[in-house]
């Protein structure tokens, strides 16, 4: 650098320099000694170098360089400096080792405490004295410092370990899908808090062992000071559970990344076989018990084809009369949100066939997409107490947009077109409107959704349960089956793994394969568009709208 530009430099932060040497002396005479060192060795190095981008920055870590000459040489014996950490120093100031020294510093106060981090802070970032830090923080001065002399331990003991970088830092987990059990809140689903990806793994990295938050700082490879807050939220919503030693662990399940072709073929066995004996002995049962019901009386078919009510009601009895449940305590299990969630979470991740020679009859990834459903979906209403709704959303039924657009307010309007409380007109129309969009009235107004004139649970006591023989030995089989997968889960997701694998047994899996079973053997015939609408979707109230329709199914 030319003498002259080196000359008006040092002109400009002379008095930055001798105010950072006061701010770090005991006296004003040891300031004017440091900081004539600070601009001797400042302005020689400025004549050094070709050119300085960033002056400010160059001055400030040529400064700092000198100080820790300096308090190594005379200071040392006289207290304790975080400054005194020695960085490296070459002759022609060369700082890029010394800057990775610095970026590893800074790491390194990100992984103290949070009280420690802000003494820290406030002391050498903002140099604050002992006693400004004492009052701000409300702790004794010989408290802070003693919290000054810990973080310099920690500090020095941190430089001297290497820091591992867990998994996650590396390759972080990603969600394919959330699933929930219970009632949303009023943000949403689970996915509100974990679509976002350091969330997410903030969770996953207290799944299989309990961690600390420098523990799962530690394997995000980040530092704690960007975590607090995110821990704390995902604590006060129930995504996180603290255990002993300050420590975090977790309710919500993650599927296994390991999957056997083997094990899930002879699931499927099983059910399609329970499925058949069903569809040969209990759906007989079912359509008998429901054939006092008589249409325009008791239950409103839009349309008049009894098999679309019927199908129904032999989802509702498979899954409600035919589980295999057994009884398991897990509302601890169940993540209870700020704006009013209570519900079971699912995080599906990617897995790996362990198996992939295994050789079946069956495509896996098609039975899953073809027996995938929204699971079994119930609504009521404070406005109208009679009013009450079942639905289960698969390929079965043209509905979109799952739970979220399932809305209780749907069936009230229902309701009170029924009633006569709203006629369409222009204060009415975004209801109308809402409905027509649904499917469930139709372009002339009429209703197109199946109602039972009943309550849910006597409409439910009405179905027959199938014979207990059956039950017990599926029962039987689906406990060694599930205590057998249970172990791919950690302890803690363990009885909630048993419970729901019992319940996902016989349920709407086996419901839909019944239902297969019926429709592929004609015993009940294909589904029209209008009737997809409310296909498996059944709503209770004490008034049935008035019966129009003339056209009934053949038996």
């Amino acid at each position: 650098m030319e003498k002259e530009k080196a000359d008006k430099l040092i002109v400009k932060f002379s008095s930055k320099v001798y105010g950072f040497a006061v701010k770090k002396s005991f006296s004003y005479d040891e300031a004017e000694e440091l900081s004539g060192e600070m601009l001797k060795e400042l302005y020689l190095s400025m004549l050094h170098a070709e050119d300085i981008v960033n002056p400010e920055g160059y001055v400030w870590r040529i400064c700092q360089h000198v100080y820790a000459k300096y308090v190594n040489q005379k200071k040392l014996q006289k207290g304790i400096s975080l400054d005194g950490i020695e960085l490296a120093y070459f002759d022609q100031h060369d700082f890029g080792e010394s800057e990775e020294e610095i970026k590893k510093l800074r790491k390194e106060i990100g992984f103290l405490t949070c009280s420690r981090r802000e003494i820290v802070y406030s002391f050498y970032y903002e140099g604050k004295s002992i006693v400004q830090i004492s009052k701000e923080q409300g702790l004794p001065a010989g408290t802070v410092k003693w919290h000054l002399n810990k973080a310099r331990n920690e500090l020095k003991e941190g430089f001297t370990m290497k820091r591992k970088i867990g998994s996650l830092g590396l390759s972080p987990v990603k969600a394919v899908g959330f699933s929930h059990n219970g009632r949303p809140g009023s943000k949403g689903g689970p996915e509100y808090y974990l679509d976002d990806k350091i969330n997410l793994n903030i969770v996953y990295s207290v799944y299989e062992n309990p961690k600390t938050m420098e523990e799962i700082a530690e394997d995000l490879g980040m530092t704690p000071v960007f975590l607090e807050d995110r821990i704390s939220m995902l604590l006060a919503n129930g995504f996180l559970v603290e255990t002993k030693g300050k420590r975090y662990t977790t309710y919500v399940k993650f599927t296994p990344k390991e999957f056997s072709l083997e094990a899930a073929v002879n699931g499927v066995r099983m059910q399609l076989k329970l499925a058949k004996i069903l569809a040969e002995k209990y759906v007989p049962q079912v359509r008998a018990a429901l054939a006092g019901l008589e249409i325009g009386k008791d239950i409103y078919i839009p349309g008049g084809n009894r098999e679309l009510f019927e199908a129904a009601a032999i989802f509702v009895a498979v899954c409600e009369k035919c589980s295999v449940h057994i009884d398991k305590d897990i509302s601890k299990h169940r993540i209870k949100t700020l704006d009013g969630a209570d519900y079971l979470v699912t995080v599906e991740i990617k897995d790996e066939i362990i198996d992939p020679d295994y050789k079946c009859e069956f495509d896996i990834s098609e039975l899953e997409r073809k027996y995938n459903c929204c699971g079994q979906m119930t609504r009521d209403s404070q406005k109208y107490p009679c009013l009450y709704s079942w639905s289960m959303d698969s390929r079965f039924d043209s509905r979109t947009g799952s739970w979220q657009n399932n809305l209780n307010s749907d069936y009230e309007s229902i309701y009170e077109i029924i009633t006569g409380a709203i006629t369409e007109s222009k204060a009415t129309s975004d209801k109308f409107k809402r409905l027509r969009d649904r499917g469930f009235l139709t372009k002339d107004g009429k209703i197109n959704i199946l109602i039972v004139k009943k309550s849910w649970n006597d409409f439910k006591n009405m179905l027959p349960s199938p014979d207990k023989s059956l039950l017990d030995e599926f029962a039987k089989y689906a406990l060694e089956q599930a205590m057998i997968q249970a172990k791919q889960y950690p302890p803690q997701i363990q009885d909630r793994f048993v419970a729901e694998f019992m319940d996902w047994a016989v349920g709407s899996t086996v419901a839909m394969m019944v239902l297969d079973q019926l429709y592929d053997s004609g015993t009940f015939r294909a589904l029209n568009d209008q009737e997809k609408v409310t296909a498996n979707l059944l709503m209770f109230a004490d008034k049935l709208p008035e019966y129009v329709e003339s056209r009934h199914a053949h038996a």
